[in-house]
């Protein structure tokens, strides 16, 4: 199925579960149209990357929307597989394509650059809500510490 969302009334990004076994879901809104799509973390801090880029490329955003707090809970429609996005000069928006894990499914999603940079800061935000990266090796660390991968197994856990 091809999902298309060429003017979203609302963009959303949150999180099920606690830290460390989080499930990150990104939900577009357009009239009655709803979309649910899960990522992994390290997927919606690139687009959260990418979008920033984007954004210094269209010029500075208006008023950025307040509130990207998901909808009640729903299952997800597609799981994101490849994200890419890119700049539509033309009309001053960011375009998300998403395909689905599966190749099945694919969405479209034209944000504002006032859209794209409050998502991007609220990504940016629960991405830095999550656990600290190691030191050496940036994997997160638990409460319990790690093996770090990179002290080859000589030395104690880094906690």
């Amino acid at each position: 199925m091809n999902y298309v969302f060429s003017q979203p009334d609302s963009v959303m990004v949150g999180t099920r579960g606690a830290v460390g076994a989080r499930l990150f879901l990104f939900q577009v809104r357009e009239g009655r149209r709803l979309l649910i799509i899960k990522a992994e973390k390290q997927q919606l801090a690139a687009v959260a990357e990418w979008m920033a880029a984007a954004i210094r490329e269209l010029g500075r955003p208006g008023h950025l929307p307040e509130d990207l707090t998901l909808e009640p809970e729903y299952e997800p429609d597609l799981v994101a597989g490849d994200i890419t996005v890119a700049l539509d000069t033309e009309r001053g928006a960011i375009v998300l394509s998403i395909t689905a894990v599966d190749e099945e499914d694919e969405a479209t999603i034209t944000l504002t650059k006032e859209w794209a940079g409050a998502l991007s800061i609220a990504i940016t935000r629960l991405v830095e809500a999550g656990r600290p990266p190691c030191p050496l090796c940036h994997l997160p660390l638990s409460p319990q510490g790690h093996d770090c991968p990179r002290t080859n197994g000589n030395s104690a856990p880094a906690r």
